[in-house]
């Protein structure tokens, strides 16, 4: 058999029917009889829902139903976790709206036109309430509760050892970090077409939805709707991006499905853009009190993190990332011998909070980063040497941290040096000293990040199969869910290398739970190193069945049965011996039985992906802008099967975590109103705002499946964000700058420089009173005047 397939960068086989027009995504989808939905929403944050009025809309031509929370009659829940279950989320809201967009009523009509025009006609009388905005707000008391039973807006709290980590340090840094609130902006807003069954079909509903999960979203609607789980079907066609935000049973689901079922009528709904940047949930949205105890040499002796999560109107999924924050990722790359953290969510009267690409690991490498990097200038050292002396060392692995996980495998020093290599890191220092010899208003900033993240932490099974065809072809089935990732061509890939069939003759099945049997889709970068192991293992079955038969037909040792160079399976060093793949095929199903095989593979533990960031960019000293100029990323991702497609999601993570630091937030003014739910408002960035990144990768295989793979798909964006931000510091530190909050805009950066110059750079206040309890820090040593932010 030729050499591996594998580690070789092999255009992707999914890309052309996608690049000529031919993607059929759920609004392409031909469905007889649908009936269009718009949802009536709310334009408060906060009130009371004294009545609605539906007649007059109701009796507008082409409309087909208004339905209510009382049409209905759905239980409330939460996408795929609801964190406080006193919190959870109403399909279409009760009694009261709690943000702005939150479901109130949804039209059917013939026509979205007239769905449209209907919705407008529904009268809504609402009491409007005090909102809530701000988290730090929100759990201050006498704040506006949104759950009077409740009785505050603390929707959960995680607590560590409340041991005091900083005791016995001798310096002391500490800075208060805005990780702010993003909105995912897929290119393909949430969508979904039901087609309900009658008694007679197989399936009482079939839903086609743009999902990473397609058995989850089919699990889900049975569970919240009572339905057996064998009569769900869940098809997903095409999905133009999801980020984490297209993870589980979004409200909009739950009240479509009912609806559906209720009217007898196929439904379809696709969200407007700006009712997607308002409703489909939001990413980030954490503020951070961060404080780092070290000895004079850079030694870190011990860290505190207390973190105020927002959780938005209702407690799912994303109010329990920033505990993933602490309890997971807090220690980082680094030797850590003390750490304490507390984390309070907060419930506010905003768009409710979800996963995002890297959904609470790069909250956390942001503010660990951030630390190193202001504890480096309070020492005076240089931020690579101080992250030098205090890595994790390679023979430490597999490394249990303080927090808990068992890293794998790792080599963070490889990575930084390759990144630093590639970057030219001493010529641009000397550059930055250079202009700032000079006097120039264009000053250089170069940031330095190192991360670690964790991938199929909690997901460690999924389902594969291979089945040889009798043509000679190949077909792979796997229960992850590709949109975007590349799928197809790995998984060819790996069962081309085993099996020697040829690419383009290996068909690939997803996304349809009724020619999947399960599957956990896609999220948290698990995809390769689980079902691709999946599908690895699947491969060796078949090719053991295969070897057996060949060996039975041509009177010859199993153990002298091999692929050939030629892809047929017969005796090694007799080429005429040989049989192809679709005459062993055929000849096992007519003794009865099947080149195939299906399994699950379970991985006995999380995977640790790790790298090292570079970031280059020139600021305007007279206007704050800032211009990235270069981006090095050094990210390992263990055994890499494809660099084509690693590079690729390189890229993609890059550019949304670059988007955070310098241009994205979504704005809300205090009343809960969105200023930014328009990309007139929202700063999304264009291609050619990017530089050309510069993407490397070093390879530490783990131990934890037969591939030595981790995960890719999150890495760039964990690592990208804080070392643009260092950057935009670093630009500036010799000015007295030492933090400027995210997105670094123009306006921040220049107050930042009016701020440094005029001495008042102080940017730290206490937590709020919700951390009161923490023990008292009496004794510990003065916090550095540099270091107070």
């Amino acid at each position: 058999m030729p050499g591996s397939l594998l580690g070789n960068a092999v255009t992707r086989i999914e890309d052309p029917e996608l690049l000529v027009g031919a993607g059929r995504y759920v609004e392409d989808l031909e469905i007889p009889g649908a009936a269009q939905v718009v949802f009536v929403r709310s334009p408060v944050a906060h009130a009371r829902i004294r009545s609605i009025e539906t007649k007059a809309a109701s009796e507008m031509p082409g409309v087909v139903a208004i339905f209510t929370a009382a049409d209905l009659d759905l239980p409330s829940h939460h996408g795929l976790f609801t964190l406080n279950e006193a919190c959870a989320r109403p399909p279409l809201a009760t009694e009261k709206v709690r943000f702005v967009g939150d479901m109130v009523a949804m039209v059917v009509a013939e026509s979205r036109t007239v769905a449209f025009d209907a919705a407008e006609a529904v009268e809504v009388d609402y009491e409007t309430l005090e909102a809530a905005v701000d988290p730090e707000d929100a759990l201050a008391p006498g704040a506006p509760a949104q759950f009077e039973a409740l009785g505050s807006n603390l929707a959960a709290v995680m607590r560590g050892s409340q041991d005091d980590p900083l005791e016995g340090a001798e310096v002391v840094v500490r800075g208060r970090f805005e990780n702010q609130r993003v909105a995912v902006m897929p290119m393909e807003p949430n969508s979904i077409a039901v087609v309900p069954g009658s008694g007679e079909d197989l399936y009482d509903v079939t839903a086609y939805a743009s999902t990473q999960m397609p058995h989850a979203l089919a699990r889900l609607l049975s569970e919240v709707l009572g339905m057996e789980r064998e009569r769900v079907r869940v098809v997903t066609p095409h999905v133009g991006g999801a980020f984490g935000a297209k993870a589980g049973l979004a409200s909009e689901h739950t009240a479509i499905v009912g609806a559906a079922r209720k009217l007898g009528r196929p439904l379809r709904w696709v969200e407007s853009r700006s009712e997607n940047l308002q409703s489909m949930p939001h990413g980030r949205g954490q503020i951070q009190y961060v404080e780092m105890g070290l000895t004079r040499e850079g030694k870190i002796t011990g860290l505190r993190c207390r973190i105020v999560g927002d959780a938005g109107a209702y407690a799912g999924f994303g109010g329990a990332l920033p505990m993933a924050t602490t309890r997971m990722m807090a220690q980082g790359v680094y030797h850590i011998p003390k750490i304490d953290y507390e984390v309070a969510v907060a419930l506010t009267n905003t768009t409710p909070m979800g996963a995002f690409r890297g959904a609470g690991r790069p909250e956390a490498a942001a503010f660990l980063e951030r630390i190193i990097d202001i504890a480096a200038d309070e020492l005076g050292m240089d931020p690579v040497e101080i992250r030098r002396r205090n890595f994790i060392r390679p023979s430490e692995f597999p490394y249990r941290t303080l927090m808990g996980p068992s890293y794998d495998s790792g080599d963070y020093e490889a990575a930084l040096d390759r990144a630093l290599q590639i970057a030219g890191y001493e010529k641009l220092r000397e550059e930055q000293a250079a202009r700032r010899a000079r006097g120039d208003h264009l000053l250089l900033g170069i940031g330095v990040s190192c991360y670690v993240e964790v991938t199929a932490g909690g997901m460690s099974s999924e389902y594969a199969s291979v089945e040889v065809d009798e043509d000679g072809g190949a077909t792979v089935k796997a229960g992850t869910s590709a949109h975007g990732q590349g799928h197809a061509t790995s998984f060819a890939m790996i069962v081309s290398d085993r099996l020697g069939i040829p690419m383009d003759r290996i068909r690939f099945i997803q996304s349809d739970t009724a020619l999947v049997p399960r599957g956990g889709g896609t999220g948290g970068s698990r995809s390769l190193q689980i079902a691709g192991s999946a599908v690895d293992q699947a491969a060796e079955v078949v090719l053991g069945k295969a070897k057996l038969l060949a060996a039975e037909l041509l009177e010859a040792n199993e153990a002298d049965i091999v692929v050939g160079e030629d892809g047929r399976i017969g005796v090694a060093g007799v080429p005429a011996k040989a049989l192809a793949w679709g005459e062993l095929s055929a000849s096992a199903k007519e003794a009865g039985s099947n080149l195939a095989a299906e399994l699950d593979f379970e991985q006995p533990g999380a995977t640790f992906p790790f790298g090292a960031h570079v970031s280059v960019v020139e600021i305007d000293t007279e206007t704050g802008m800032v211009r990235p100029l270069r981006h090095v990323a050094v990210d390992d991702c263990g055994r890499i099967v494809n660099p084509l497609i690693v590079a690729g999601q390189q890229h993609g993570g890059i550019a949304q975590g670059m988007s955070q630091a310098l241009w994205e937030q979504f704005v809300i003014d205090e009343d809960g109103n969105p200023l930014t739910s328009t990309l007139a408002d929202y700063e999304m960035p264009a291609a050619s705002e990017m530089p050309s990144f510069e993407t490397d990768n070093t390879q530490t295989p783990t131990h934890l499946n037969p591939l030595g793979a981790k995960g890719i798909g999150e890495s760039g964006t964990i690592g990208s964000t804080p070392a643009v931000q260092n950057a935009v510091v670093d630009a500036l530190s010799h000015l007295g700058v030492r933090h400027v909050e995210m997105p670094c805009t123009p306006e921040r950066v220049w107050r930042a420089i009016q701020d440094a110059r005029s001495g008042d750079g102080d940017c730290w206040r206490d937590p709020p009173a919700i951390f009161e309890h923490l023990p008292s820090q009496a004794g510990a040593p003065p916090v550095g005047e540099k270091a107070d932010i």
